[in-house]
């Protein structure tokens, strides 16, 4: 993989730029990749489902980093994990983990709700 240092003029760049899209890894890599051309694409059932659980487990994560006593919480495991925190309360989401739930005694959880053990 070609690496490019950058003059210390631009120090860093992120975003779009016609159809190359310039992004930073985790660790800090810089990513240059072309724009995907998604226009053309047919998603399957399967591939929507988990869409709508993708989008359903982030706005957990969301709302889990919001709240300051659940946040410290994902802090805590991410360092022992070495992950970053919204990525620690996307997981608990699929495994069932809801501390938001836990902290408001609801009877549901995220893998009742998704029906079927959480199989598709």
């Amino acid at each position: 993989m070609p690496r490019v240092r950058l003059s210390p003029l631009v120090e860093e760049i992120h975003g779009t730029l016609y159809d190359v899209v310039f992004k930073k890894s985790p660790k800090g890599n810089m990513i240059v990749t072309k724009r995907p051309d998604m226009s053309k694409v047919k998603w399957s059932k399967a591939q929507k489902d988990q869409r709508q659980r993708m989008a359903k487990a982030s706005k957990y994560a969301k709302a889990a980093m919001a709240d300051p006593k659940v946040r410290a919480k994902y802090e805590k495991r991410a360092i022992r994990e070495n992950k970053r925190p919204y990525y620690v309360a996307l997981s608990d989401y699929f495994k069932g983990k809801d501390l938001l739930l836990r902290k408001s005694k609801s009877p549901r959880s995220p893998r009742q709700e998704r029906g079927n053990n959480g199989k598709s």
